[in-house]
């Protein structure tokens, strides 16, 4: 069984965080104090952990033509998840780093991609893949 994975993370604004976590993205709030906020990330636990000095970092990795910033943290869904997910994020007037997109299209590790920040700069991103067992592929499976 895959166990949940925890992340801290700096934020500017815990309300920010909260109308952006739980509002936009409908994480669960766990619990909370001043100066933190634990979320529910689709089974997994994030903590929005206040820094009013923290600054997003400015680092960009070129990727199949994109400039994917770095860090980043998100999840992988379900195809249908993930399209739900960017129209919610579409929806909720969030822009896009990197638009909705399918990345290495028909190629080993094909998949569909989106990129967007929260509202203290911390990147995110959201993946898919029509084939699971592309995750970790190296090269190409035998049919």
């Amino acid at each position: 069984m895959l166990r949940p994975f925890h992340l801290a993370f700096p934020v500017h604004d815990l309300a920010a965080a909260r109308a952006f976590y739980a509002g936009v993205l409908g994480c669960p709030e766990g619990r909370s104090s001043d100066e933190w906020l634990d979320f529910d990330l689709m089974g997994h636990q994030i903590v929005a952990h206040l820094d009013p000095a923290a600054k997003p970092v400015a680092v960009a990795n070129e990727v199949d033509g994109h400039h994917v910033p770095v860090p980043h943290f998100g999840v992988v869904l379900t195809m249908a998840d993930w399209q739900t997910l960017a129209e919610r994020v579409r929806s909720a007037g969030v822009p896009f780093g990197i638009e909705p997109h399918v990345r290495f299209k028909g190629q080993v590790g094909e998949q569909a991609t989106m990129f967007f920040r929260d509202p203290s700069g911390n990147a995110l991103e959201f993946k898919a893949f029509a084939d699971d067992a592309m995750l970790f592929a190296t090269q190409e499976t035998p049919a």
